[in-house]
């Protein structure tokens, strides 16, 4: 299934990439105007985006690209988290392995990208009905979107609850939070509907 903005929440545009897509949350207009590489980095971690889609799958897959932030000297955070939800119920989660690693070095100020391969998760033995399925993207690592592939087909669903647009901090971005559903923004918005 073509990975389109109509399938995708909470992002503001895909950015095509030698491998696949990226989602961002900032425009290109306003990214251009703050070379910020933490603003980069941050705007291009997914939280609160996912897809989301209607299908009868009992097989999902994701091929993607991770790209996850680290310091040198410092113990790696744990991997990000897929959440998979069948009718707004997480039934299911995973991470991805492989993966760039943006090496960053606090003495010096400088950063080394670590190049990595691409992986694939696999959501299987999802229950044979049409449901509608979110799957978050880890709001901790950038992600290049490049497949998305089931066993039945996928259409988008239309938008009808509100949207909340949400500025904040790394406290809302979900720094601390162990998966992409438990951010703080991810939980209030659920609760409110």
């Amino acid at each position: 299934t073509p990975i389109t903005m109509d399938l995708l929440r909470g992002a503001q545009e895909l950015e095509p990439t030698a491998r696949g897509l990226l989602p961002h949350r900032l425009p290109g207009w306003a990214r251009a105007q703050c070379a910020d590489p933490q603003l980069a980095m941050a705007e291009s971690q997914p939280a609160g985006c996912r897809l989301v889609f209607r299908t009868r799958s009992t097989v999902i897959e994701l091929e993607a690209l991770r790209t996850r932030p680290a310091y040198r000297g410092v113990p790696m955070r744990p991997d990000g988290l897929y959440d998979l939800l069948i009718d707004g119920q997480v039934t299911a989660q995973h991470s991805l392995s492989g993966g760039n690693i943006l090496m960053k070095d606090a003495a010096t100020g400088t950063e080394e990208l670590l190049p990595g391969a691409p992986a694939t998760i696999r959501f299987a033995d999802l229950p044979d009905r049409p449901k509608t399925v979110d799957i978050w993207l880890p709001h901790n690592e950038t992600t290049e979107l490049i497949a998305l592939r089931s066993d039945h087909p996928m259409e988008a669903c239309p938008i009808t609850l509100p949207i909340w647009l949400h500025h904040g901090s790394s406290i809302s971005h979900g720094s601390n939070a162990l998966h992409p559903t438990g951010t703080w923004p991810a939980l209030a918005a659920a609760d409110a509907d």
